[in-house]
C-alpha cells in the first residue's frame, strides 16, 4: 500500500476518531500492527490552533512515521493554510475530512455536509493539493457514500478527488444521514474502486479478521480502516494482519498481556494529558478494554469514582491481577470461529 512516496507496512489502518485516536492510542495501535494511523480531526480555523485541545491533537512527539493529520473545514484557503501549518508541525500526509457526520461539524457545512456541494469539494481538494505540493506532502480524502441514501455521489466525488491529485481515498460505507446506524454497505466502495486508479481504503463495520478479508475481497479495496472495533481492542490489527497473511487465527491476548498493555497505555496517557484530564479521559479507554471481561461493570463503576491517576492505575493493576489468579485461560479465537 502506497500513499505518495510513503510505502506502508500493511493494509490494516486505524481510523481517526475524535477523543480516541490521540497520540498515545495511535502509537499503541501502530506497535500492535496498524500499518497507518491518522490523527484526530484538527480544525482549519486559525483562532483554534493555539488552544490546549488543538495543541494536543497536533503533538506527534515520538510518533512512528508517516505522521498523518486530518483537517476539517469548508473554506478552501483556510484548509490550505491549515495544511501548511500542520506540515510545519511534522505532518507527512494531510487528510481532508469529508466524512464526519456529527451535527456540530455538519452545522458549519464541513465534514460530510460538503458532499452536497460538489463544486466546493473540487475547489477544496485542488487548493489543498496545490498548497501541499511544494512540500512533497500527499493529500488524502476521507468521505462517505453521500449525504443520504437517495443521493449517493461517492463515485463522482472520487473522480473529482483523483482529478485534483488526491493520493488515496478512504470511504465509509454509510451516508451522512445514516450516522453510525444500520449496516455499512460495500457496493458503493466496490463501485468507487472500479471507477478510479488511486488507492481506495474501505471503512465501516470491520470488526474482526474474517470481516476484513471479506471486505477486501468484495470491494477490491487496497486497504481497510478499523474504527470503533479498535476501541479497547488494539490487538485487532495484528489479528487481522495475521489472518490476511496466513488464513489462521491468532489466540487472543492473555489476561497478563492485556493488563500489561493497558497499564502501559495508561502510563503514556497520563503523561500526555496530565493529572486532571488524564484520569478522566482514561475512563472510557478502561471501560472499553474491560467491557467483555468478568464482573467488569462493577469494577467500572468503582473505577470511575477515583480521582487520581495513581489510584486509577493501581485499581486496574489489582483488578487484572485478581482476574489472572482466579480465571481460566482465554479461549483461542480460532476455536470461536
Amino acid at each position: 500500500m502506497q500513499i505518495g512516496n510513503w510505502s506502508l507496512p500493511n493494509p490494516v489502518f486505524v481510523a481517526p476518531m475524535a477523543g480516541v485516536t490521540d497520540r498515545p492510542f495511535r502509537q499503541l495501535c501502530k506497535q500492535l500492527g496498524a500499518g497507518y494511523a491518522v490523527s484526530e480531526m484538527a480544525a482549519s480555523n486559525r483562532a483554534l490552533w493555539e488552544s490546549v485541545k488543538t495543541s494536543r491533537r497536533l503533538n506527534h512527539d515520538g510518533e512512528i512515521d508517516p505522521i498523518a493529520v486530518q483537517i476539517a473545514g469548508a473554506d478552501p484557503a483556510m484548509l490550505a493554510e491549515a495544511a501548511v501549518f500542520n506540515i510545519g508541525k511534522g505532518a507527512r500526509i494531510i487528510d481532508i475530512n469529508m466524512g464526519c457526520p456529527v451535527k456540530k461539524v455538519c452545522h458549519v457545512a464541513s465534514g460530510s455536509a460538503l458532499l452536497r456541494d460538489e463544486d466546493l469539494v473540487a475547489r477544496i481538494l485542488e487548493t489543498v493539493v496545490a498548497a501541499c505540493r511544494p512540500f512533497d506532502v500527499p493529500v488524502t480524502l476521507k468521505t462517505r457514500t453521500g449525504w443520504d441514501r437517495q443521493n449517493r455521489n461517492a463515485v463522482r466525488i472520487a473522480r473529482l478527488a483523483e482529478n485534483a491529485g488526491i493520493a488515496a481515498l478512504t470511504l465509509h460505507g454509510r451516508t451522512r444521514c445514516d450516522l453510525y446506524t444500520g449496516q455499512a454497505e460495500y457496493d458503493t466502495i466496490a463501485a468507487v474502486k472500479a471507477a478510479i486508479g488511486i488507492p481506495v481504503i474501505a471503512n465501516g463495520d470491520i470488526t474482526d479478521p474474517v470481516k476484513a478479508r471479506y471486505v477486501l475481497d468484495y470491494t477490491g479495496a487496497d486497504a481497510i480502516m478499523v474504527g470503533r472495533a479498535a476501541q479497547g481492542n488494539p490487538w485487532i490489527f495484528r489479528e487481522i494482519n495475521h489472518y490476511l497473511q496466513t488464513g489462521s487465527f491468532l489466540p487472543p491476548p492473555s489476561w497478563e498481556h492485556m493488563r500489561d498493555v493497558l497499564l502501559a497505555h495508561l502510563d503514556h496517557h497520563y503523561g500526555f494529558y496530565g493529572e486532571y484530564t488524564g484520569v478522566r479521559t482514561a475512563r472510557k479507554h478502561i471501560g472499553w478494554y474491560i467491557s467483555s471481561l468478568p464482573d467488569a461493570e462493577l469494577f467500572r463503576q468503582q473505577m470511575n469514582r477515583l480521582e487520581s491517576c495513581q489510584e486509577q492505575y493501581n485499581a486496574v493493576n489489582q483488578w487484572f491481577t485478581k482476574l489472572v489468579n482466579e480465571s481460566a485461560p482465554r479461549v483461542p479465537q480460532a476455536a470461536v470461529h
